[in-house]
């Protein structure tokens, strides 16, 4: 890659970010006012009437905006793949049909992949365990950094096909490079102001019980090679039913987002 292209796109997007800050700013001013207002009881007197419980929360109060840029990939990136029917799409990713299908014996053992993406995978410890949909026989893996989860980005994450058998036999990858964290660190939401925020909105249902919260990363700012990349935190809950649901929060500005593979659609605030 042409480092000094790069780094003269990401002066511009760091210029463009600083006027997104502001507005940021005055938007997450306006949300922490509106959810403050829920009454004389307290959000934590509230989850425990409606009998909605937590685990220990996660101390994290700053964080950076990360920017990344999509990987091209090239001929000598292919050298690991084994000689199997390779694929390359718009540079951006790469599609592998397995000559041999590989049998997972259990798909839901995150460790069953390991060697899989070991040997077949650019940069396999870049990813972790996304989803199992047994209906769609598809396994997705989203790129990580730092510990920390790229959610539902189309540029950095592996999917997996599944036969009836339980065996690869194709498999598609994108992936980001040159993540650069951004200097200033911005101040985030806490985990409980995030939870009053879902709350204030009815989306969390009596007898229900938060079993995740994590920070991660979700899509600020897409260009076509270079991506801004905000914190954001992701809340697993799990209702009286067994019903598993997630919710993602912007933890900068305090908007709750509806993440799709195709798009980031924040949700519209207005009442």
């Amino acid at each position: 890659m042409d480092w000094s292209k790069s780094k003269s796109i990401f002066i511009i997007v760091f210029l463009i970010l600083d006027i997104f800050l502001y507005s940021l700013y005055l938007n997450r001013y306006t949300e922490a006012q509106k959810v403050e207002v829920l009454g004389e009881k307290t959000i934590e007197a509230r989850l425990k009437d409606d009998n909605i419980t937590y685990a220990e929360l996660p101390n994290i109060e700053t964080a950076p905006y990360l920017y990344g840029s999509v990987k091209h990939f090239t001929e000598e990136d292919l050298q690991i793949l084994n000689n199997n029917e390779v694929t390359i799409e718009n540079d951006t990713k790469i599609i592998v049909n397995l000559k041999d299908p590989i049998a997972i014996e259990d798909i839901n053992n995150p460790s069953n992949y390991v060697e899989f993406l070991q040997t077949n995978i650019i940069d396999s410890p870049s990813y972790m365990l996304w989803d199992v949909d047994e209906v769609n026989q598809t396994v997705t893996f989203f790129q990580r950094t730092n510990n920390r989860t790229i959610y539902y980005n189309n540029h950095g994450m592996v999917k997996l096909y599944l036969n009836t058998g339980n065996e690869i036999f194709k498999y598609e990858q994108t992936l980001f490079i040159d993540l650069v964290e951004n200097e200033e660190l911005e101040e985030l939401w806490s985990p409980i102001q995030v939870i009053q925020l879902l709350y204030s909105k009815n989306l969390l249902k009596q007898d229900s019980s938060i079993t995740q919260v994590k920070l991660g990363y979700s899509t600020l700012v897409q260009y076509t090679q270079t991506q801004v990349l905000v914190p954001t935190w992701e809340i697993r809950v799990k209702t009286k039913n067994d019903k598993e649901e997630e919710y993602f929060v912007n933890a900068v500005e305090g908007k709750v987002i509806e993440l799709q593979l195709d798009q980031t659609k924040v949700e519209d605030d207005e009442e």
